[in-house]
């Protein structure tokens, strides 16, 4: 029996391993699929999720549920030798474990492309998994509990202050959804108003959404300017040590929460951890049907799609263009990778891989987006339930359909959640602390005094 490996649950992994189920005879193929989740996250919704629009598990779609007949190991791949057909795993339980295999499909994705900016890696919170989205949710909620117990000045601003690194869609829509849910929160703290938020979208080039034209790319810009948030284009970060954000233009302020989002990296198994050939970029070097290698060398039993594949686009009319690494492509690369190893297994010949784009959507908060197919252009309430109701669409299987339309529809009438969940991080403390969650981070703060209410 063949043995086929999966290395990745998102996207492509997760309707690859879902195609080939639906097309497998019983006893033509052993399934294997490695992820250390669990889940597969739809990642168009995580912006909703950080704005409270969205259950979080709402958004993730449960792998050993709906794949019945695939076995699921959870844990990280760390290499492939494809020469041996091999590839080592990190069991979640820590444990190195080999999996022999006949045929491999590369789909683990990529993760948060970083630079080396001071302060990074102790201040950022990226957005590539649900658990990022619901820490930015709480610590936004948060940050507004404790601004409503100071006096105005910079402590209260500092901490109502948010910075988004990066312009592409997550960046934008992050930004947009985090600044209509801050602005809706200002109902429920009389003690604050609007000059107490300070919202900042930063890029290094000079325009954002650049899967959009100009104009409706200034437009967005337009838009959230109105809406008082600050736009630095042509601009990086240099340094966000100590919760103070230091841009290129000499530009300095105190800073609450920063969320990184400038673009995608190269998977580190794909990019050093493999003998698969790939590109400058770390990305897996793949044909038009998706097979590893070129037309001219061809890598046997080894195929790859998503955002770890450098994909030849063929609906592009620019030669050697490759599809970008967006959910629309990665879910079409999937269910057409599951049809090209059935048919591959059945010595028939595979199709070669082309999508036309059905446009581009983000959202920009409650009540507000932009779409564009080619030459149209839809801004504002329109563009908004479009991009709801695309993503309503595309997300996998009717339970998660129905569960998502349903938390819309009570928002309708009882707006979103606003309860923070912050301290569900450190499950155990209350029960340490006989009650008190904020006991032993209080311990040893001889600065900690009462305040007494004037009457």
């Amino acid at each position: 029996m063949e043995k086929i490996l999966i290395v990745g649950g998102g996207y492509a992994g997760f309707y690859t391993a879902w195609g080939l189920e639906k097309k497998l005879r019983r006893g033509e193929a052993d399934v294997t699929l490695v992820d250390p989740h669990g889940y597969m996250t739809y990642q168009p919704f995580l912006p909703e999720v950080t704005a409270g629009s969205i259950e979080a598990r709402h958004v993730m779609v449960s792998l050993r549920r709906h794949l019945r007949r695939t076995t699921i190991v959870a844990g990280h791949t760390t290499s492939i030798d494809h020469a041996h057909r091999t590839a080592t795993v990190r069991t979640n339980d820590g444990t190195l474990r080999e999996i022999a295999y006949d045929t491999i499909v590369v789909t683990a994705g990529a993760v948060t492309r970083t630079f080396p900016v001071p302060g990074i890696e102790q201040e950022a919170i990226g957005l590539k998994h649900v658990e990022e989205a619901v820490a930015i949710r709480d610590q936004l909620l948060t940050a507004f509990d404790r601004a409503a117990l100071l006096p105005p000045g910079p402590a209260r601003r500092r901490l109502l202050t948010v910075t988004v690194v990066g312009g592409g869609f997550t960046g934008v829509e992050v930004f947009g959804e985090l600044l209509s849910l801050a602005t809706s929160l200002l109902r429920s703290y009389p003690e604050l108003d609007r000059d107490d938020l300070a919202f900042h979208l930063v890029d290094a080039n000079k325009r954002i959404l650049p899967e959009v034209t100009d104009e409706p790319g200034r437009w967005v810009v337009e838009h959230l300017k109105r809406r008082g948030a600050r736009v630095h284009l042509g601009t990086q970060v240099v340094s966000a040590a100590d919760g103070r954000i230091m841009l290129s233009t000499g530009e300095s302020y105190g800073n609450g929460l920063l969320i990184w989002a400038a673009g995608n990296g190269s998977n580190p198994v794909v990019a050093r951890n493999t003998d698969l050939p790939v590109d400058e970029r770390g990305l897996v070097r793949v044909r038009a049907d998706l097979r590893v290698g070129t037309d001219d060398a061809p890598v046997p039993h080894a195929w790859a799609a998503g955002d770890n594949a450098a994909v030849p686009d063929l609906a592009s009319p620019v030669p050697g263009a490759r599809t970008v690494p967006n959910a629309q492509h990665a879910v079409r690369q999937g269910k057409l990778l599951a049809k090209n190893l059935v048919a591959d297994l059945r010595g028939k010949q595979p199709r070669q891989y082309l999508h036309h784009s059905l446009g581009t959507v983000a959202t920009l908060g409650i009540g507000q987006g932009i779409f564009q197919y080619r030459r149209l252009v839809i801004k504002g309430f329109l563009a908004w339930l479009m991009h709801r109701g695309y993503h309503v669409l595309a997300v996998p299987t009717w339970e998660r359909k129905v569960r998502v339309l349903l938390v819309w529809v009570s928002a309708v009438f009882f707006g979103r959640d606003i309860i923070p969940l912050a301290t569900v991080q450190r499950p155990r403390a209350a029960f340490l602390a006989g009650g008190d969650p904020f006991a032993e981070a209080d311990a040893g703060r001889p600065e900690l005094r009462v305040v007494r209410d004037a009457g």
